[in-house]
């Protein structure tokens, strides 16, 4: 007989809900832009849909695509990210390292993605740090960025998530602790790049693309511009990828015939 949720945890699922509903209005309204747009082109005749797409269709592919160039990075050399630079899917989290439901992701969905889509090229996860709970998450979010100024972000961002941590199970001592765990070699590197204004830059960085946006709730994913909010079954995330991929063949697809 399933547990029932904490008051806590039934917090959560409602913050994750109202952020999946604000995506989806976000989504429609746009779609409803983009085809009003496209019905005239100035001479009072519709336009004609994309082959193969309805006018809802490609209205609904432009939001994505616009999204997907808002969010993903591709940078050279990110620490934060796995996978091709130039795969062509993206999928990415924005995620607080107390929050049991992005454990949830990480312990049980992404090694399935990561085996099934990064290895094989598809797919590159680019990891956002957006702490919403308080001083705890933002060190541990400093911690992870320090990490991976020495190559460790993953190692230690998996250590992070093996199990539900709260409030001093983040303190600065333990943090360090892990981090000698994950495999860190410099430990003092460790602890000043923790402190620095440069790691402070990097997760405000990632909070304001959040909260710009309009993510209210953890986990959050944009899997090239399709929103996905909480830690849903590993098949929606999967099909959200099959999907996104299919869409991106057929745009190559276009862009090739187009410059023949």
């Amino acid at each position: 007989m399933p547990t029932s949720a904490s008051p806590t945890r039934k917090l959560a699922a409602v913050g994750a809900v109202i952020a999946l509903v604000v995506a989806v209005l976000a989504i429609a309204i746009a779609v409803g832009q983009a085809v009003e747009s496209g019905r005239d082109d100035g001479t009072g005749a519709p336009r004609a849909a994309t082959s193969g797409q309805s006018s809802e269709d490609a209205g609904r592919q432009k939001m994505y695509d616009d999204l997907t160039k808002r969010t993903t990075r591709r940078e050279d050399g990110d620490a934060l990210a796995l996978g091709k630079k130039d795969a062509p899917v993206v999928l990415v989290e924005y995620a607080d390292y107390q929050c049991s439901f992005c454990g949830s992701f990480t312990r049980k969905t992404q090694p399935e993605l990561v085996e099934k889509y990064v290895d094989a090229g598809t797919l590159r996860i680019e990891f956002r740090n957006f702490p919403v709970k308080g001083a705890d998450s933002e060190r541990a979010a400093r911690a992870s960025w320090a990490a991976g100024r020495q190559g460790k972000f993953w190692q230690l961002h998996d250590e992070l998530y093996a199990k539900t941590r709260k409030g001093d199970e983040l303190a600065e001592d333990k943090l360090v602790g892990m981090a000698r765990e994950s495999g860190v070699p410099d430990i003092e590197k460790f602890r000043k790049d923790m402190k620095s204004e440069a790691a402070e830059r990097a997760v405000e960085r990632d909070q304001e693309e959040g909260y710009q946006l309009g993510v209210q709730a953890t986990p959050s994913f944009l899997i090239n511009g399709r929103p996905i909010s909480g830690a849903q079954q590993a098949e929606v995330f999967q099909q959200t990828i099959e999907d996104a991929a299919a869409a991106a063949r057929s745009s190559a697809k276009q862009n090739e015939g187009a410059g023949k």
